[in-house]
Order: C-alpha cells, then sequence, then structure tokens
C-alpha cells in the first residue's frame, strides 16, 4: 500500500455540525497522506449538509466527495459509499464518530501486516471526552448494549456481532465478491451485524486493533437508550428472517420458567431499579450490576411492549 487507496465511506443525515467536526478530524490524521477520498454519503439531510461539506471541501487538503441520495437508512448509505469508492481499503466510520489523529494509520498498519482480502480491522470506539460521557454511558459503550469492547482482546479474531461499522475497515474486493449491507435495514440497528455474519461465513477474519481510537460525539441518555432499544426491537423482527437472526436464535440458551420466587423478586427489585433512573444521567457511578438489571429488567421489556403496541396498531390499520 506505498499510494493512498484508503477511501473513507461516511453516511449522514442531519448532523452538520459535527460531521464538520469528524471530517476535520481526518484533516489532522498523521497518515494523512494515506487518504485517498473521503466520500460523505449524504442520506436525505433536510439541514444544509451539501453546502457545509462543499464549503469545507474547498480548504480541505484531502479530497472529500459529495453524495446526495434519497433517504433509505444508513445501510443503503454506505452501499452507495461502496460503489463509487476509488480506493482498495475502505474504512466505515460515523457521522458523529471524531478520528483520533493516528486512527487511520492504525488501520494502514494493521491492513499491510495482514494484506489479504479475507482480512478486516475492527477499531476501538470511547465516548468523547467533550459530551462529559456518564457512568451510564460508559457500561453502554463497553458492556454489550451498544458496543462490547470490554470483551475484546488485541489482536484477536472477534465473531459476527462485533462487526461494527463505526470504525471499520474492509477490502473492497472481499466486499464486491461476497456482499454488501442489507438494504431492507432502514435504521442503525442490526444491519452490521447481519452483514458480518455473511461476510466472516465466506472467511472474514475480523481482527482488534484497540489503538485505532475514534470519539464517539454524542450525549447519550436514560431516554435515548430507550429509544434506540425500540429501533433494536424492530430491526431484530427482520434480523430472524436472515441466516444470522437464525443463527443467534438456535445458539440463544432456551429459557427457563420463571418460578413464582423469582417472579416475586422482581416484582420487588424493579420499582426500586426505576427510582433509580434520574441518576443514569448524572455523573453518580453505580454498581455495573445495577445498570445491567435496570436494562434487562426495565428498559428492554419496556421497549419491547411499546414496539408491540405500534406493531399491533400498524397491523390493526392494514386491516380496515
Amino acid at each position: 500500500m506505498l499510494t493512498p487507496q484508503l477511501s473513507i465511506i461516511i453516511p449522514t443525515y442531519n448532523r452538520k455540525e459535527v460531521l464538520l467536526k469528524a471530517l476535520e478530524g481526518y484533516k489532522q490524521q498523521t497518515a494523512r497522506a494515506e487518504i485517498l477520498e473521503v466520500l460523505v454519503v449524504d442520506d436525505g439531510s433536510t439541514d444544509g449538509t451539501g453546502p457545509a461539506v462543499a464549503a469545507f471541501s474547498q480548504t480541505s487538503p484531502i479530497t472529500i466527495r459529495y453524495l446526495a441520495k434519497q433517504n433509505k437508512g444508513p445501510a443503503a448509505a454506505r452501499n452507495y459509499g461502496i460503489r463509487e469508492a476509488k480506493g482498495t481499503l475502505l474504512l466505515f466510520a460515523d457521522d458523529d464518530v471524531i478520528p483520533a489523529p493516528t486512527l487511520v494509520a492504525e488501520h494502514i498498519a494493521w491492513n499491510r501486516r495482514y494484506p489479504a482480502d479475507n482480512f478486516a480491522i475492527l477499531g476501538h470506539l470511547s465516548w468523547s471526552p467533550e459530551v462529559h460521557p456518564t457512568p451510564f454511558m460508559e457500561w453502554l459503550g463497553l458492556d454489550g448494549v451498544l458496543f462490547g469492547y470490554r470483551f475484546l482482546l488485541s489482536g484477536k479474531e472477534v465473531s459476527f456481532e462485533y462487526f461494527y461499522s463505526c470504525n471499520l475497515s474492509v477490502k473492497r474486493e472481499f466486499l464486491m465478491k461476497n456482499g454488501t449491507f442489507d438494504e431492507n435495514f432502514r435504521a442503525a440497528a442490526c444491519e452490521d451485524t447481519e452483514l458480518g455474519y455473511r461476510l466472516i461465513s465466506k472467511g472474514l477474519r475480523v481482527l482488534y486493533n484497540p489503538e485505532a481510537i475514534g470519539y464517539h460525539y454524542r450525549r447519550f441518555s436514560y431516554a435515548d437508550a430507550c429509544r434506540r432499544q425500540e429501533l433494536v426491537c424492530a430491526a431484530s423482527v427482520l434480523l430472524e428472517t436472515t441466516e444470522a437472526g437464525r443463527y443467534l436464535k438456535d445458539r440463544a440458551p432456551r429459557a427457563k420458567p420463571i418460578t413464582p420466587k423469582q417472579r416475586l423478586k422482581r416484582a420487588i427489585m424493579t420499582p426500586f431499579l426505576v427510582l433509580l433512573t434520574p441518576l443514569l444521567d448524572t455523573h453518580v457511578r453505580l454498581p455495573r450490576r445495577v445498570y445491567s438489571l435496570l436494562y434487562f429488567l426495565h428498559v428492554r421489556p419496556k421497549a419491547q411492549a411499546s414496539f408491540e403496541r405500534s406493531r399491533a396498531r400498524h397491523e390493526d390499520a392494514k386491516g380496515t
């Protein structure tokens, strides 16, 4: 990789200000000369993203290509970027991820170390210090709800559940031969998991490099976690129709019947835990076990119930 061959693909939707911060981060890369192009795929923004990117591009030392399209979700936006990319190596990033100065250098170095087309590199995501992350946010980003970086080891292969498209480099040729994102996934939920399953089943090996760091520039509240879980519930319905979803369902341990004692314990515990929810948007640190119990005994069931009500209303509307 002696000449620039890296295409960075950033789907975006109505996040003009933070997108510009991300683009500024790529201007500051120690390996900026390795960047062939940055493709900003605008998924139907209405906030003036196009003119803002055009103005930024005029003074940028790196090539920025602005691609506008009808709103169809991040999966379709990334696929558009894949088709348009000129580089042999693709770096998938998000519009609210600010790259550390060495992010590109780390991806390039590891792809040179593992040049075969069936190797991909997963970088690390941390919350930006500028958003003053809460302990609840830290738990969300490490323990497997948003991301599960706590469970990954440097240089080791990861399974398809960790195919996070917010900081991931993949050889374009492998994607073109073996498949891209399923555009039936319209939200940013489960679409990368599903693709990761298909690609890994065809021989892709994804290695984790914790030094390829991106900073998630977003404040994530308890209410955001609830809304996010509703998106996951909706996407999971589609995921269950795919081979990846069927694999996950078959692999999941069979749920044991809840005993009366367990039901009583949950009935007592859940209201107490709910009283703690105001603390989730503060910097009061609770035990990780408390976050886990609160999420899986309250947030997830609440989101599932809300999703089921919405689905029932939709079905009723179709029937009338």
